[in-house]
């Protein structure tokens, strides 16, 4: 039995450690390098797409177009990661497990821009998905 209760639907995928990227951001490395240097990591994506929304005046502004593009380029280096590790676009993606949260908070990021530039149906989108990954991961994203 899948830990989300459904015996019929795929086991959670619990994406691989991005050990160098992961103690890089904790430990407070300018994201920017970590993304130059570690591309593929969703969580150094996420958290370039997080601080420019910090900074972005809530309106569709430079901060929040750029907010957008690091957050979907991190929502697709996480897609091509969950992929590879046998996600079939569909099933949970735990927010407990912690290499996974790259992905989430891309997409939530994602959502968040997606809202303040008024494109509607992609703030939708980002939220099913992340219902249908975690049921709790919007709220964990402030998201509700």
């Amino acid at each position: 039995m899948s830990s989300f209760g459904d015996l019929l639907g795929p086991q959670p995928v619990l994406l691989p450690e991005l050990i160098d990227a992961e103690d890089a951001i904790a430990a407070g490395t300018d994201p920017v390098k970590v993304a130059a240097d570690h591309p593929a990591a969703s969580i150094a994506w996420a958290t370039l797409a997080e601080a420019a929304l910090d900074r972005s005046s809530g309106e569709a502004d430079y901060d929040t177009v750029a907010a957008y593009a690091f957050a979907r380029t991190g929502y697709h280096r996480g897609l091509d990661l969950l992929r590879r590790n046998g996600w079939k676009g569909f099933g949970p993606v735990p927010w407990s497990h912690e290499p996974n949260q790259g992905f989430l908070r891309s997409v939530g990021a994602l959502a968040r821009a997606a809202k303040t530039i008024g494109e509607s149906e992609e703030y939708a989108r980002c939220l099913d998905l992340l219902e249908d990954c975690d049921p709790r991961a919007a709220a964990e994203l402030g998201l509700d």
